[in-house]
């Protein structure tokens, strides 16, 4: 249902247009009363042609710099950036006489440009043509910034791990994305010289443009003669806006017909299955970056040989700034970069063979599904085919990204990446803006991709179950530094401190002593078989468990208190226990009915995570829930 407006807004709205419209009414009603046969019409064809071309030529000049310098001042911040963009402004504040007398002040016959071109800049077309450029740049340089301010810059980060030149991303993606806006402050900036009178009758009053024209016959001949004069200034306006509505609303234009795309997933269908890659040995993998931002110091390093690697970490320990690192997108002095052999330090992000899948999916929003897959400048067609129907997209060869489900668009970014010769793909929390069915199901197909590619993939998570699903090898990041790192069930076993552990998914940290090599002793004086590397006895130890491996059973557990059983959730009940002097939380299947009292828990040896505990570790009590 719509809301009801203020009453007053329509009468002021309805004031201002019809104030706008009415002198345009008063303009027709003189139609009947115009002299059209003593209109001097070649004088007039010749002043609409002068105008015509000029304000065509002045919109082409001020776009061959003016849209580089929206970029710029779009994508380059800082102070001088600002200034320059105020200045380039200024123009929309003079009154057109003044920018008249400082053009001429620059290309008169006075001036050194005047005399070194004997005075060929004013009176002249080209004078026509400077002197609207210059008052009409402005519209065209603020739409240019605005358009590509409204560009996201994973997209064109997306385009160089795709094997884009910078020079490349710029045309094939920042402007065509940008392109409708672009257009219209062309249409804007058309105008603007098509209708500028002040600054050109005093740089060019030769040879008369339009306006000029105009107030020649206007001094000459009076009002009444004024109706055939204006008719091909509002003919011009008129179309161009027409033209600039029809850009506004219009749609993006697909393809009808059958694709090539679809050519090659037919050719596939006789062969369903690429050629098996050759067996890899594992891969490795080393990198070393630092980055000193306001507030945040990036320090990391780490190598490790494996296939599957996760950089797991809360928000804002440097995950998504590492894996921008590794893909060349944010670059500095001394990084360091090595995957099987080769030094990728010093590779701009198009030639490192990296694929880069962020959190958004980075689907270009002008190009259809197909397009998507053949943006690569490297891409392989019966690649992108067989991923294509690999990861069920068919049928959608045609549709926008804004017509895909969020999960149609992480399998068109999927396989886009495995569309081209990869080494490596990143993939930044691919599953970050999903549902829990959708992500569950995303998680085992994504699973099921790595088992079929010799690519590394590195993950970028904050879920551990995530991580424990989709990596064999585990990086973990706290506060800009690598905490830890090393095979998954390595870390799991024996995390280096609390931190790691409550990152792996631990919610109680306890103090306790290891008795023997595979047994720990923990307040209360209850003794735990633990796995994993042996412990030194008589070592002080911290130990945290997960509460998804414990759970209630009728013998064959550890004695323990259950404290608080609370009313079951589709089946599952939170049960809070203490276990010698250490309280803990699982879920429990409802049917098992646990009661307040005592009972046994099972504790798997290997859900339990031991670490050598630091002062601050052992001086920390367990988490009271």
């Amino acid at each position: 249902m719509r809301r009801p407006s203020w009453g007053l807004l329509p009468w002021l709205g309805g004031l201002l247009a019809l104030y706008l419209i009415a002198p345009f009414a008063a303009g027709i009603a003189m139609t009947g009363t115009a002299d059209w046969r003593g209109a001097d019409w070649p004088g007039l064809a010749s002043a609409t042609l002068v105008s015509l071309a000029s304000a065509s030529a002045a919109t082409l000049l001020v776009a061959i710099g003016g849209i580089p310098l929206g970029y710029l001042l779009a994508r380059r911040p800082g102070r001088g950036m600002a200034l320059l963009g105020f200045i380039v402004q200024l123009p929309l504040a003079l009154p057109p006489l003044a920018s008249g007398i400082l053009l001429l002040f620059l290309l008169g016959y006075a001036s050194p440009l005047g005399a070194l071109t004997h005075g060929a800049l004013t009176d002249s077309f080209p004078g026509i043509v400077l002197a609207e450029a210059f008052v009409a740049a402005p519209f065209l340089i603020i739409a240019a910034r605005s358009a590509f301010a409204s560009v996201d810059p994973v997209l064109e980060d997306v385009a160089a791990t795709l094997g884009h030149s910078p020079a490349s991303v710029f045309l094939r993606a920042s402007l065509p994305i940008g392109g409708r806006a672009i257009l219209a402050g062309m249409l804007l900036c058309w105008l603007r010289a098509f209708g500028e009178f002040g600054a050109t009758v005093l740089v060019a009053y030769h040879p008369y443009s339009l306006p000029v024209y105009t107030y020649v016959a206007f001094g000459s001949e009076g009002l009444p003669a004024m109706i055939p004069v204006l008719a091909p200034t509002l003919a011009a306006a008129l179309a161009v806006m027409l033209l600039a509505w029809r850009l506004a609303s219009g749609r993006q234009t697909r393809p009808a017909v059958a694709t090539a795309l679809e050519a090659e997933t037919v050719a596939l269908e006789a062969a369903p299955h690429l050629p098996a890659a050759p067996a890899a040995m594992t891969p490795t993998f080393g990198f070393a970056f630092r980055r000193d931002l306001d507030g945040f110091t990036l320090d990391v390093e780490s190598r490790v040989a494996a296939r599957r690697i996760a950089l797991l970490g809360a928000s804002g320990s440097g995950k998504s700034l590492t894996l921008r690192a590794i893909a060349g997108l944010d670059r500095a002095a001394g990084d360091r970069l090595h995957l099987d052999g080769r030094d990728l330090s010093a590779v701009p992000p198009e030639g490192r063979g990296i694929a880069y899948v962020p959190q958004s999916y980075g689907l270009f929003p002008h190009l259809t599904v197909e397009r998507q897959l053949r943006f690569g400048i490297d891409h392989d067609p019966a690649q992108a085919a067989f991923w294509f129907r690999r990861l069920g997209l068919g049928g959608l060869e045609a549709r926008m990204p804004g017509e895909l489900s969020l999960g149609q668009q992480q399998r068109v970014a999927i396989a886009r990446a495995f569309s081209r010769p990869a080494g490596l793909l990143l993939l930044d929390e691919p599953f970050g803006a999903l549902d829990t069915p959708l992500r569950a199901q995303l998680r085992q197909e994504l699973r099921a991709l790595q088992d079929e590619v010799t690519t590394t993939t590195i993950l970028v998570t904050h879920d551990p179950e995530e991580a424990f699903l989709l990596a064999d090898e585990l990086i973990l990041l706290g506060a800009g530094s690598v905490l830890q790192a090393g095979p998954m069930n390595a870390v799991f076993a024996r995390p280096a401190n609390a931190t790691v552990a409550r990152l792996l998914g631990a919610e109680t940290v306890a103090a306790g002593i290891a008795i023997a090599e595979d047994e720990i002793e923990i307040p209360g004086g209850l003794r735990l078989a633990v796995s994993g590397p042996p412990l030194l006895p008589g070592s002080r130890i911290g130990w945290s468990v997960r509460p998804d491996r414990l759970r209630i059973v009728g013998a064959g557990g550890y004695p323990c208190t259950i404290t608080t059983v609370h009313p079951a959730i589709a089946g599952r009940q939170e049960v809070r226990v203490r276990l010698a002097d250490v309280p803990l939380r699982l879920m429990q299947d409802a049917e098992a009915m646990p009661r307040p009292g005592p009972a046994l828990l099972a504790v798997p040896p290997s859900a339990i995570q031991v670490w050598a505990a630091a002062c601050s570790d052992l001086g920390e009590p367990p988490i009271r829930l």
